[in-house]
């Protein structure tokens, strides 16, 4: 699972991510990690929900969301609020603050952290447990009759809103839009929206010209007799243009909305990254081919007056498409006759099933990976014994391997470089005074991934550099039964990714072991390394049936709080199956692995595995080492190259 730093980099390239540290924009050089003191951001918090310089009435509860006004997941620094108000930075969570309370709700890779990180005035809200009621429910049994419950309708989206909404209405109390956001109001030296230069994608990367996505989209619009077509998600838009940015660190996405209709095209943008002529000529903004195909530039701020003004001249019939999860603000605007909301737009589904081009290209990409990888680790093996190796100068470490490959643009998400207790921690990121040293009587875990022209990779490991202990092998080798189960499962075309969560606990259930984390998500190429609509989780039952090329990760786990945590994963590619029979002739579907990177021998109880597990595992070491081995050898690494084969050994 991937995770989010959101600080602001400074102008000067920085490398590391031990530099990176220094510059946590709200917190000073050299300060310890402890948690965020609320108080004084708590009382400033709750005066201005009641100053009528901001809304119109005083509000007895107010909502912050961890999303921005596209709801992506990861953020950029001007749009973390939620971490300014709590002090928790994790890449989900909601805060909300009362006259009374302060609580903020987060899923189960983040309950640790989120108890490091918050003062005493917060309240963790441990999401998925039993005991824990949902945020309307505690709404309710802590606020006075008739409260009004605030939220900036631009981060809350549309379908949060109506949930809540409607559970608040029947208590007696109301969910109320504030124009201004609250946190902007005290935050008082708040980033800049970033604007970075845009990277234009040439078709050998995609696959697909962005005029022929319009068409293919017009198309789908047409199917549904959809007159408008209001694009929100920051990915969506990149993809459908085939250009990226660096807004937000790690996702090569740009700020940006996009409104597609019948024979119109409008992108609302910071004029400023559209100067360059490279992306007036990918657009073609001055060379005026076919009407339909021109793309007409708008500010990016004057989206909501646009909408408003294309709304009010609809014809009675005319239907406007939007996500049920873009903001309650944009989805206001468009008049309730007219709104045609969908859970996945067409280009979610588009851009998840990925073409022969972006194929090749996620495979170039994890071969790279895997170079790098094995390289690390043959470091590792080398530096670890001299006690001078640490949780942030091996993730730095990787991270110079990796740039060293061609097209590497950056990380795709913060390393998770963590030893011992560190690695319990499912979304651990190491820091100056979190940081330990590597050492031979530690299990290392190491999750990391990076962003390549041709491709978006996610990969872990674990390790161990010593002896492991009999109980660390017996639940390593229960992951890894899981991780097999998956990656090897045959399943009917139009199964959903959460029917196969269970494949990957079996084992581990069996000896009344589980972890709190879905076992896979989707992933972008050279796009967000989590990524829509399909996914293995039991956290959500309205993920889209896998298809063939959809690319989605297989990454169970084992954590022992205080101790050590252990994770496989893959990114494995959906293919068609060929089973022996072919029931109501609905065809079949299994996985390929994209990621070739070896899974450590010395961590596997052997005895554990049944024939079929083996057979599995010396066919992946066997693929690891023809094709990975290549590339180490075309590149003249010699020493990795020895340590491939001395890894991917068959076991008898």
């Amino acid at each position: 699972p991937g995770s989010s730093l959101k600080w602001q980099l400074p102008d000067t390239q920085i490398d590391t991510q031990q530099q990176r540290f220094k510059h946590y924009s709200w917190r000073k050089a050299g300060e310890k990690m402890s948690p965020r003191i609320s108080t004084e951001l708590l009382r400033q918090l709750r005066q201005a929900m009641r100053n009528s310089k901001y809304i119109t009435e005083p509000i007895q509860a107010y909502i912050v969301p961890s999303g921005d006004a596209h709801q992506s997941e990861y953020i950029a620094p001007c749009d973390c609020r939620r971490e300014f108000i709590c002090g928790f930075n994790g890449s989900a969570g909601t805060a909300i603050v009362t006259e009374q309370h302060a609580a903020m709700w987060t899923d189960g890779r983040y309950f640790l952290q989120a108890g490091n990180q918050m003062d005493s005035n917060w309240t963790v809200m441990k999401m998925g447990l039993k005991e824990t009621p949902s945020q309307e429910d505690w709404l309710i049994s802590v606020l006075p009759d008739g409260s009004r419950v605030g939220v900036d309708p631009w981060i809350i989206a549309a379908d949060q809103w109506k949930i809540m909404s409607k559970a608040l209405t029947r208590a007696g109390h109301s969910l109320v839009p504030i124009k201004d956001n609250l946190i902007d109001a005290i935050w008082v030296d708040r980033p800049a929206r970033p604007v970075s230069p845009l990277i234009t994608l040439a078709l050998n990367y995609t696959g697909m010209s962005w005029q022929d996505k319009i068409t293919a989209l017009r198309a789908k619009m047409s199917e549904r007799k959809i007159t408008w077509f209001v694009v929100t998600a920051l990915d969506e838009i990149a993809w459908l243009f085939n250009l990226r940015g660096s807004d937000i660190e790690y996702n090569p996405v740009f700020f940006a909305y996009a409104v597609v209709g019948k024979s119109s095209i409008r992108l609302f943008i910071d004029h400023r990254r559209i100067a360059d002529l490279a992306v007036r000529d990918h657009l073609q903004l001055d060379t005026p081919g076919k009407a339909e195909l021109s793309v007409q530039i708008f500010a990016y701020e004057s989206i909501f007056p646009e909408l408003q003004a294309l709304c009010a001249s609809l014809g009675h019939k005319e239907k406007v498409w939007i996500s049920d999860k873009a903001s309650w603000a944009l989805t206001d605007v468009i008049p309730k006759t007219h709104r045609s909301p969908i859970p996945y737009t067409p280009l979610c589904l588009a851009k998840a099933v990925k073409n022969e081009t972006e194929i090749k290209g996620m495979k170039m990409a994890h071969i790279k990976d895997a170079v790098a990888l094995c390289e690390l680790f043959v470091w590792l093996e080398k530096e670890i014994p001299k006690g001078t190796v640490t949780e942030i100068s091996a993730a730095d470490k990787a991270e110079e391997l990796r740039s060293q490959q061609k097209d590497f643009v950056g990380l795709s998400f913060p390393t998770i470089s963590s030893v011992g207790p560190n690695a319990a921690i499912i979304h651990y990121k190491p820091l100056p005074e979190t940081n330990r040293t590597l050492s031979l009587n530690e299990v290392y875990l190491i999750d990391s991934g990076a962003q390549f022209k041709d491709g978006t990779t996610d990969v872990t490991r674990t390790m161990h550099f010593g002896t492991p202990s009999a109980y660390e092998k017996e639940c390593f080798t229960y992951v890894l039964k899981g991780h097999i189960a998956v990656s090897a499962a045959v399943f009917p075309n139009g199964t959903r990714g959460h029917l196969l969560d269970s494949f990957a606990r079996s084992a581990l259930w069996e000896s009344g072991l589980d972890y709190l984390h879905g076992t896979g998500h989707g992933v972008g190429c050279f796009l967000n390394v989590h990524e829509g609509p399909c996914g293995i989780s039991y956290k959500t039952f309205a993920d889209e049936p896998l298809e063939a090329g959809m690319i989605v990760s297989d990454e169970p786990g084992y954590y022992e709080d205080g101790s050590f945590g252990l994770r496989i994963e893959n990114v494995v590619l959906v293919v068609p199956a060929k089973p022996k029979y072919n029931y109501r002739n609905r065809g079949s579907l299994t996985f390929d692995p994209i990621t070739l990177v070896p899974i450590q021998l010395k961590m596997i109880n052997v005895d554990m595995l049944t024939q079929k597990e083996r057979d599995w595992l010396n066919e992946y070491h066997r693929m690891c080492r023809e094709v990975v081995g290549a590339e180490l050898e075309r590149q003249g690494r010699k020493e990795a190259l020895d340590w491939l084969f001395r890894e991917t050994q068959p076991i008898a």
